[in-house]
């Protein structure tokens, strides 16, 4: 079975925990089997392992989340790298012919298509592995999954069958509705459309020919920037007269505001968080290292970050992305392939972050032009380079990087380190690699 899961988004309505880098789909908020938390990322990748350990996934994402990906799931993750942000269609594009020119899978494959962040079970899978058998039977050009509706929602579009049937054909399909035309359209047999799909790779390998003008990998990634801003939905669905539908009656919700999110938290607080009886369905998340107390408050969700502090309405948290959309305020915290940073201070000539590396990860190999670093070791033991001279390092090191030099850390045990950064012109700009 091939998947690429779609990775994309900002995820700017779970602010302040995402951001810019760290999207919906890597927040930590699910317990794991082991007592640690993982992220709607990590769970889906392990659905999809659990119900077919063979399966081939790729998942297709932006530059600025492939450092969070390799941290959260591997070195050895296959990535589908858009260079930059242009729509679902030329990303699944692009994606497609990732399969065929990279990974070497034949046309008359069948891939399914789907959304790296919807909470879902196990079986959700094992009726995508269904839809692709279907796909390549022949059973339709294209093969989507619908999800039987349990309310009226106007979040979703609909997909309109022939009948009701467990495997259906397509009549129409229907944009977001107010929730009285959803009742009407539940009604007469509708699903939610989950924007998972299943054809041939060759199928959209061609229609990227026809309206993009490429389906090489090579030359989509080439001329990337250039490629029309298109839908799938408008590039394909909608002008596909023979498309199937299959019914999924399970567990499904699309975690994309607090108030959704907060319905699927097996706890009420995460993090240093504590509450007195008289809070009624309050959650709250602190990823601070002080205490957050909540007293008497009521259908709230509280959350704090290094982004910024939300407390909510759990209703009224709905409608948050306005406000922070207005915000000025640069990315405070992100995982990177090697561990994570997170400023801790920033002053109009010099910025403080506290580095966590992972154990035998390494930075980039890098230089700035317009400030010099000093790094302190608070913990850990590794490996320290500047200007091709290698030093072991330990807790109380500390190393001086000059304006120009280049350097790198690499952690040999797990390493917290403070870096000051200090200069006129202080920017993620100001990084050439080696």
């Amino acid at each position: 079975m091939h998947i690429v899961l779609l990775s994309g988004g900002s995820g700017k309505r779970l602010w302040p925990l995402s951001n810019d880098i760290r999207s919906k789909q890597f927040l930590k908020l699910f317990p794991a089997a082991d007592g640690s938390y993982q992220s709607m990322v990590q769970r889906v990748y392990q659905q999809i392992l659990s119900v077919e350990p063979t399966a081939d996934i790729t998942v297709a994402t932006s530059k600025s989340q492939v450092s969070s990906l390799r941290n959260q799931l591997g070195d050895d993750l296959d990535l589908s790298v858009e260079p930059c942000r242009r729509d679902t269609f030329p990303a699944i594009a692009l994606a497609c012919a990732y399969l065929k020119d990279v990974k070497h899978i034949g046309v008359q494959e069948t891939v399914a298509i789907c959304p790296v962040d919807p909470y879902v079970d196990a079986e959700y899978f094992a009726q995508v592995r269904r839809l692709t058998e279907l796909s390549q039977a022949g059973s339709a050009n294209l093969m989507l999954m619908g999800i039987e509706p349990t309310y009226p929602s106007a979040k979703y579009g609909y997909i309109m069958p022939d009948d009701k049937m467990d495997i259906s054909k397509v009549s129409a399909f229907r944009e977001k509705p107010d929730e009285a035309t959803a009742a009407d359209y539940i009604a007469g047999g509708a699903l939610w459309n989950s924007g998972v799909f299943a054809f041939r790779l060759g199928y959209v390998l061609q229609r990227a020919q026809q309206l993009l003008g490429y389906q090489d990998h090579e030359t989509l990634y080439r001329n990337y920037a250039d490629l029309q801003k298109i839908s799938f939905d408008y590039a394909v669905v909608e002008q596909e007269k023979d498309i199937g539908v299959l019914r999924y009656a399970g567990e499904w919700k699309d975690l994309g505001t607090w108030n959704t999110l907060t319905e699927v938290m097996r706890e009420p607080g995460i993090g240093e968080v504590a509450m007195n009886k008289s809070c009624q369905n309050v959650h709250a998340i602190n990823e601070l290292d002080i205490p957050l107390l909540c007293m008497g408050a009521k259908d709230m969700v509280v959350v704090a970050s290094p982004e910024g502090i939300l407390v909510s309405d759990k209703k009224e948290s709905s409608y948050i992305k306005p406000y922070v959309e207005a915000f000025d305020h640069q990315t405070m915290v992100a995982e990177k392939s090697w561990g994570k940073f997170q400023i801790i201070d920033v002053e109009d000539e010099s910025i403080t972050v506290k580095v966590t590396l992972n154990a035998g990860h390494a930075m980039n190999y890098h230089s700035h032009a317009h400030r010099q670093e000093v790094w302190n070791v608070v913990s850990g033991e590794g490996i320290s380079t500047v200007e091709g001279v290698c030093t072991p390092v330990q807790a109380g090191s500390t190393i001086k990087l000059p304006q120009g030099s280049k350097h790198m850390l690499k952690a040999v045990t797990d390493m917290r380190v403070i870096e000051v950064q200090m200069g006129k012109d202080i920017s993620k700009e100001d990084k050439k690699k080696w």
